[in-house]
């Protein structure tokens, strides 16, 4: 039986697809999710920006315990070490080196010459080579391409250091016998494929990817990509479902949950295509909760509690690392543990505090089963009162599109908490806001009586600070 390595592209293809965009906190969970289920490669978009995407990377590789992650770098040797530094806590990652070897995608997009391509091949292969052993070459395009052009990128490639190449039918014109015809001519023309795993990306635009993926397997290749959610290429449900079933026809199987497949899959699109107004601040609601950590208690120094906080999501500074750990003590003390919530709690109450840029004036919102929810907030901007009126989903999302209105800035919503404080009618309540700027989590709190009015402080909170830290 041949082991076929299966590469998950969902994310990847994410930031581009027309019908779904992924948060942050939505990719740290599917990332989550893929690993369960034993996908061999979990892939991603290149670093774009540096300080955001980075902590993206950073997470997942303390998230993901089995699978790779693969990464493509840029087309300087800059972004090889940027993208080599944020996954250097995963437990496996993989580089990739993308480039475009048909004649239309080089002119127009690279505006390179064939010649140069190939030096860039090389130059960037060797460059990965001295971070990782994983290195893989994508041959974006290839199917459109002079085959022997194909040949000489694949050999320099190889050459270089790279023990993975993936050639791609970007265009999806391919049927199933095309596409093995195209890859047997490939390997006649460069004997030295025999000694790396060849791997095939097939787009869907004929509805034949799934087909073209399974012709390949039985025909000599060893790794496919395919997409947990997404029409653009192959289906991994469709394609681990036939691996299981013809395993012994194709003398090929994979390292899949089989049975835990169909039901991740089902969480994975209900992630990808859970309903959000496309101005809505709820745009990451769909997610799973975070793993807690581990409990601490009052005899954990203060390097373990910072610990826990900034894999939490926090970047205190030192000040409030002090304030932070002196509060979760006296906190400590009393009680036998102190949970990740309690911690989260401790953080937002007392860390970060800072003068109040903008101040609540006053909220009006209406909301019923039979009308839109809208909102009429005012705040104070220092001495300037300023007013925004919005239309949500809700009254709460109504209320912080008002916010963003005032503001004129969007900032990913990371985490919404509402949760009582005291017990009777006119029980407390306290909200936490996480707002995710930069790939910095900045958190709020606000408590009162009533819902509403602690969910638009909590979130003034949160604003005020990353204000402060622009400033």
């Amino acid at each position: 039986m041949n082991a076929i390595s299966i590469s998950d592209v969902t994310m990847k293809r994410s930031g581009r697809a027309k019908d779904f965009e992924l948060s942050f906190k939505e990719k740290i969970d599917l990332g989550r999710i893929l690993d369960q289920l034993n996908v061999n490669v979990i892939e991603l978009d290149a670093i774009e920006n540096k300080e955001t995407d980075s902590l993206l990377l950073k997470s997942l590789a303390a998230t993901v315990k089995n699978s790779i992650i693969a990464v493509p770098v840029g087309m300087d040797v800059e972004s090889v070490t940027t993208a080599a530094a944020a996954l250097e806590e995963a437990k496996a990652f993989r580089l990739q080196v993308v480039t475009p070897v048909s004649p239309v995608q080089m002119e127009y997009l690279c505006h390179k010459k064939p010649e140069k391509i190939l030096k860039i091949i090389e130059k960037l292969v060797a460059a990965c080579k001295k971070y990782t052993n994983d290195v893989e070459f994508i041959a974006a395009d290839a199917t459109r391409a002079e085959k022997d052009f194909v040949v000489k990128a694949v050999e320099a490639a190889i050459d270089a250091g790279a023990t993975t190449i993936t050639l791609c039918d970007t265009a999806g014109c391919f049927l199933p016998d095309e596409c093995v015809s195209f890859i047997k001519e490939i390997e006649a023309g460069a004997p030295s494929l025999k000694n790396v795993s060849l791997g095939l990306f097939c787009d869907n635009n004929l509805a034949m990817a799934d087909a073209c993926m399974i012709a390949a397997v039985e025909n000599g290749v060893s790794e496919i990509k395919a997409a947990a959610c997404g029409d653009h290429t192959a289906s991994l449900k469709n394609v681990v479902d036939i691996l299981g079933a013809k395993a012994e026809a194709l003398t090929a199987t994979c390292s899949v949950r089989h049975t835990e497949l169909h039901r991740a899959v089902e969480k994975i699109e209900f992630i990808c295509h859970t309903f959000r107004s496309k101005k809505s601040p709820f745009d990451n609601g769909a997610g799973e909760d975070e793993p807690k950590i581990v409990a601490l208690n009052s005899r954990d120094d203060m390097a373990t509690v910072l610990a826990a906080v900034k894999k939490l999501g926090y970047d205190l500074s030192e000040e409030d690392s002090a304030t932070v750990y002196d509060a979760f003590l006296r906190i400590a003390v009393k009680k036998e543990s102190v949970s990740s919530k309690e911690l989260d709690t401790i953080v937002a109450t007392v860390a970060m505090q800072v003068p109040p840029t903008y101040r609540v004036e006053s909220y009006v919102l209406n909301s019923g089963n039979i009308i839109t929810a809208t909102a009429h907030i005012k705040l104070w901007k220092n001495d300037t009162l300023m007013e925004g009126i919005s239309t949500g989903d809700g009254p709460i999302d109504a209320a912080f599109l008002a916010i963003e209105q005032i503001t004129g800035h969007h900032y990913e919503l990371d985490e919404f908490q509402i949760q009582a404080v005291t017990e009777g009618r006119e029980a407390m309540g306290e909200t936490i806001v996480k707002l995710r700027d930069e790939g910095k989590i900045f958190s709020g709190r606000g408590i009162s009586t009533d819902i509403i009015g602690s969910s638009i402080r909590a979130y003034v909170n949160a604003l005020n600070k990353i204000v402060y830290e622009e400033d």
